[in-house]
């Protein structure tokens, strides 16, 4: 068993800084392993250090039993051994260890750290988890006298109860992303909890789906990780074997003794096999995920039902990347139909029908049939996991042959079938598709072929409707529906994309929530609480329903283009309670606009009560009025069943008609839009935008390839007027153009790259890509203070921010005009940093919040995967009896409001989709 020194965060393999030189004083010795510690996990995994006596570039074989010899540093090859010492050694610098092990299977990592726990301790475990793992916990606990509990562990709250005072907890199992149905834990915030609560406990992560070179969960706090090195490691199913790392020593010596003792370590020539294999891990598991995002983005266009973490509809995806580097390449979908799944997975030939995952070649399978047959049907029905789930594990062949192969099965099984009113692309134009745009060549793909009617898909939209109660007749909706829309910020472009330039704009996690309540009163209502209280009602009748612009009733769905100006006057004039607050004015007039013309007539309106609440008023930037905008556009449309979510996501085409009406009520908030906020609202993620000027072509571009990076919003808390200040610009330009163009010349640069550096079309190291945004920021700022858009406070903050002890980035955004700024926060700055930043900020009278941008857009509240309807998430309420009636998340989201709980409050409901 080898020994190292563990790597600080800036010595971390998954560095990405340039080395510097080497010190004069130090031997060269010294030198080399300076420069070793910023090797990048590419290079790491290929460079292994062997030592032989002999200089093999190869670490030998030593395929003995014994050694001779008394003193020796070997004796036995039970309890040690040079070619698996050479193993564990490279093993340890991987996963960021003090010591790493290896063993003759995963399992028997499992098994030897479970030794760790005695008789009447407990084991908190994952509700989804392996069913190997499955089976060894159950052993334990009825034939090892261990209290051995299962929980969701992607909910810590789920694991506070089994936490409390004289809990004797001692180990903690987690998976991230869990098998099969990868929902993703925070570990770092599970590590946190655990060791506040019970801080003998130990944190062990199954770290298999991930491998070392996507997640290291010792960094993030975890004590033990064990990955089933079959997988990734090895990457060609020619070997069984099992890794333990750990960061504490005193556990590396207890693991040792058991290892040691039980004979379990691996043997030389399986040592010197996964050897050879972790040299090619990173270039394979590239090509891997890169193909699974592929696979998984077909399957979710099919409106399947798709567990993937790089879709933005995935529940936790925001917790996943702020801990992991990649998606990995396992995958899972739900068909609605047992027998239909099974003639999928027997349909397949190139994709090989077996359990495992992680090597070269793709596989698929059916866990409650293969790799969870040992759970029983009821433990499986009672976590959640469906019979007809299909598990897809992808390998590194060509991308066109396994779609190809996956397709001809999905037709001829009948779960999909040819959309014969859509543009099918000939073989020449999708071969010139993928060598251009490989994204769009697979919603091309996806696009030619439709799920047919009486689908287990159409049963999970009714199931919705039903839930939600929008199968009901107008004036009658049954139960509340419960919906989230992101703010959004201006990174790059603001103030001169109304001048043709291009603008990069990207969601945070700063969100409105909202939920539409019935009503049995005839009345429509609004509430806003960060609104000065808004609370405002209507009765129906009394709308201008007489000045709706003229269309069939009740067909209403895409959004018009513009405002109707008697109807929006109209409306104006029945605004209450909002004297001298246009922010609460706005909100009013967008809401009933939106309310009145999506339900066509009187007759088709519905009673009800909109509540909202957000992080960020609406209205104070940040995109908050979008957001807002988001909200009500998707709540009314629910209500009217102009669209359903099924638990498989929002299909594209129902992000286009929210968005549309999204985009008519930010024109009733600000007038002319750019169509950025609304855009970013609602698909989530990032985009870059230009408008059309001049016969030059604008348009929208989804930006996808970056991991999430920190920021840091401050309003000012200083009003300001958008329309004044981008009217400022165009005069400046027209009265000293050679001094404004090369500006606006200069930003369009600043964007450009900045589009690749975020879009992940040219590869980039992690801390350059910072490095280099950071540049962008301070170099934009800039250019906007020549343009006049900045203010004294706006520069309060630059100043703060910018010198010591903190030298950050920051410049104004487009929020209100210019009236918070964005500060780029690396990834190595301390806590305690932030923290006193943080507390500056506020001192000086402003209003900072931390963020991470890229998050998901349009959530709404779906039902859960055992079939319960949406208020059996609800906790018990006193409820609003003022209206005849009990809205429980209603009011907990007033109740939540103040302590700005909103998210926490969201995700106690139960599962969202986005």
């Amino acid at each position: 068993m080898s020994t190292t020194t563990p790597p600080s965060p800036s010595e971390s393999s998954l560095a990405t800084s340039i080395y510097d030189y080497p010190v004069k004083g130090l031997t060269v010795e010294e030198q080399r392993q300076a420069r070793a510690a910023n090797w990048r996990f590419s290079t790491l995994c290929a460079a292994v250090d062997t030592k032989d006596q002999y200089g093999a570039s190869s670490t030998p074989i030593y395929q003995t039993a014994t050694f001779k010899g008394v003193d020796g540093a070997y004796d036995y090859t039970r309890s040690g051994n040079p070619t698996r010492g050479g193993l564990e050694s490279h093993l340890a610098r991987l996963y960021g260890a003090t010591q790493a092990f290896a063993l003759s299977t995963g399992m028997t990592c499992l098994d030897t750290i479970l030794r760790l726990v005695k008789p009447g301790e407990t084991i908190l475990a994952g509700d989804d988890i392996y069913g190997g793992t499955n089976r060894l916990l159950t052993y334990l606990a009825t034939h090892g006298g261990v209290d051995v509990r299962h929980v969701d562990t992607t909910q810590v709250e789920a694991m506070r109860p089994h936490l409390g005072e004289g809990n004797k907890v001692k180990m903690v199992l987690l998976e991230s992303p869990t098998n099969p149905l990868l929902k993703i834990a925070d570990i770092k915030e599970i590590c946190s909890a655990v060791k506040a609560h019970a801080p003998n406990a130990l944190v062990v992560v199954d770290n298999t789906m991930m491998s070392p070179y996507l997640q290291r969960p010792l960094e993030l706090g975890a004590d033990i990780v064990y990955d089933s090195a079959t997988k990734y490691l090895s990457g060609h199913h020619d070997l069984m074997a099992g890794i333990i790392a750990v960061s504490n020593p005193e556990i590396g010596k207890s693991i040792a003794f058991l290892i040691n003792s039980i004979g379990s370590g691996l043997a030389p020539f399986d040592s010197f096999l996964l050897l050879r294999g972790i040299k090619t891990m990173s270039i394979r598991m590239d090509r891997m995920q890169l193909t699974a995002q592929l696979v998984a983005t077909y399957l979710n266009e099919l409106e399947f039902l798709v567990h993937y973490p790089g879709l933005k509809h995935h529940a936790k995806r925001d917790v996943h990347w702020k801990q992991a580097t990649g998606a990995g390449a396992v995958l899972s979908f739900v068909t609605g139909d047992k027998a239909l799944s099974e003639r999928i997975v027997g349909g397949t030939r190139l994709w090989g029908i077996s359990v495992s995952f992680g090597a070269v070649n793709s596989l698929i399978s059916m866990p409650c049939l293969m790799s969870h047959a040992s759970i029983s049907a009821a433990v499986r029905a009672e976590r959640g996991l469906p019979e007809n789930l299909i598990r897809l594990c992808v390998g590194i062949e060509d991308p066109r042959d396994l779609i190809d192969d996956l397709e001809h099965s999905l037709v001829a099984s009948g779960a999909i079938v040819p959309d014969h009113s859509a543009t099918v692309l000939s073989n020449v134009a999708s071969e010139e598709l993928y060598a251009t745009d490989r994204n769009a060549w697979i919603l091309a793909r996806a696009r030619a072929f439709q799920r047919p009617k009486g689908s287990g898909l159409e049963r999970l939209v009714n199931g919705f409707k039903n839930s939600l109660g929008l199968d009901a007749s107008p004036k009658q909706l049954q139960k509340e529906i419960v919906v989230s829309a992101p703010g959004k910020v201006i990174l790059f472009g603001e103030h001169a994309v109304v001048h043709g330039v291009t603008a990069i704009a990207t969601s945070v996690d700063l969100r409105c929530y909202a939920v539409l309540s019935p009503r049995s009163d005839n009345k429509i209502a609004l509430e806003a609480p960060e609104l000065e209280g808004l609370e405002v009602e209507w009765d129906i009748p009394e709308l201008p329903w007489n000045l709706l612009p003229l269309h069939t009733d009740g067909s209403r769905r895409s959004a018009d283009k513009e405002l109707d100006p008697p109807l929006l006057q109209a409306i104006e004039a029945h605004t209450r309670g909002a004297e001298g607050d246009p922010r609460g004015r706005g909100a009013q007039v967008a809401f009933l606009y939106l309310y009145m013309v999506i339900a066509g007539s009187q007759r088709n309106a519905f009673a009800g009560t909109f509540t909202a609440s957000s992080n960020l008023p609406i209205g104070a930037g940040l995109g908050s009025s979008a957001a807002y905008s988001t909200a009500v556009a998707s709540a009314i449309l629910l209500a009217h069943e102009h669209f359903a979510v099924p638990n498989g996501g929002i299909h594209s085409r129902d992000t286009d008609l929210v968005d549309g009406w999204a985009f008519l009520a930010e024109k009733v908030l600000h007038g002319n839009p750019s169509g950025i906020d609304n855009a970013v609202s609602v698909r989530g993620g990032a985009v870059a935008f230009a408008r059309s000027i001049g016969g030059k072509a604008g348009g929208l571009e989804p930006l996808n390839g970056f991991s999430s990076i920190r920021l840091l919003l401050t309003n000012t808390l200083v009003p300001r007027d958008t329309k004044s200040l981008v009217a400022g610009v165009s005069a400046k330009r027209l009265a000293e153009p050679q001094v404004v163009d090369p500006i606006l010349d200069a930003i369009q640069a600043i964007s450009d790259e900045a589009r690749g550096l975020l879009s992940g079309a040219v590869p980039v190291e992690r801390n350059y890509l910072i490095k280099r945004l950071e540049e962008l920021i301070t170099a934009n700022h800039a250019h906007l203070v020549t343009l006049g858009v900045s203010h004294p406070s706006l520069e309060m903050i630059v100043a703060a921010t910018s010198q010591a002890p903190y030298n950050l980035a920051t410049k104004l955004t487009g929020a209100g005009g210019g009236g918070c700024a964005v500060t780029l926060i690396p990834d190595g700055f301390s806590d305690e940093s932030l923290d006193a930043l943080i507390a500056d900020l506020r001192n000086h009278g402003f209003e900072p919040h931390l963020t991470t941008l890229g998050g998901p857009g349009l959530g709404v509240l779906a039902p859960s995967s055992s079939g319960s309807s949406v208020q059996d998430f609800v906790a018990t309420s006193d409820g609003d009896e003022k209206e005849g009636m009990t809205v429980p998340k209603r009011a907990a989201l007033r109740d939540a409001a103040p302590a700005g709980g909103h998210a926490k409050w969201a995700y106690s409901l139960g599962q969202w989709v986005f």
